[in-house]
């Protein structure tokens, strides 16, 4: 009787790694998913205008940077930095181990939001040069309504190439978040109360 394990083991592996290279393309802004707030820069003055210098950012405020690198074409984002959106800081990392911290808005937080049909993925943090969501470059119309049923945005809005749409809301704020898209519609639940509160919404189901 010919021998199988081997054959059947190699199968299993190939496998496993293959289910492990998907999951990673689905959760490609997971490396910033931690819910623990950005700890003090140590760095100094200097050395933060360095790091932004050396990736083109130097001037820019966390709201400029924000704003450079969610718009940007995805295959023109850096591959050496990595912009983590936190409600109280702009998080930037690159290949170097450096780090630098840019302040949030005192009135608002940015929240990012990825509506999506059929093909998602986790995230609790954006990460402005990493998270790529299904419906790139797509006209939809956004609705966010405050707890006492204030109107905070109601426009048309053009998903970035990444597939987000980027929304500043104000601190201290609860609201409902309504996306239409081609006859369908998703809602989703933001808060921008607490330190530790998500900046990325890939729960958003267009049905």
């Amino acid at each position: 009787m010919p021998h199988t394990t081997k054959p059947r083991r190699l199968n299993m592996i190939v496998a496993a790694t293959i289910t492990l290279a998907a999951a990673l393309v689905l959760t490609g802004c997971a490396t910033t998913s931690s819910t623990e707030p950005p700890s003090p820069s140590t760095s100094s003055q200097a050395s933060d205008t360095d790091f932004l210098a050396a990736h083109d950012l130097d001037g820019l405020d966390a709201a400029q940077v924000i704003e450079r690198l969610d718009t940007m074409p995805v295959a023109d984002r850096p591959a050496d930095l990595i912009a983590s959106v936190q409600p109280d800081a702009l998080v930037l990392t690159d290949d170097q181990e450096r780090e630098t911290q840019l302040p949030m808005p005192d009135d608002e937080v940015y929240i990012s939001i990825a509506p999506y049909r059929d093909q998602t993925h986790d995230c609790y943090f954006h990460s402005l040069t990493t998270c790529l969501g299904e419906l790139a470059n797509t006209e939809v119309q956004v609705t966010l309504t405050g707890e006492d049923g204030d109107v905070l945005v109601d426009d048309v809005r053009q998903t970035y190439d990444n597939g987000f749409i980027g929304i500043w809301v104000p601190r201290g704020t609860t609201a409902t978040l309504t996306v239409e898209y081609d006859g369908q519609a998703g809602t989703a639940d933001i808060s921008t109360m607490n330190s530790d509160d998500p900046t990325c919404i890939t729960t958003l189901q267009l049905t």
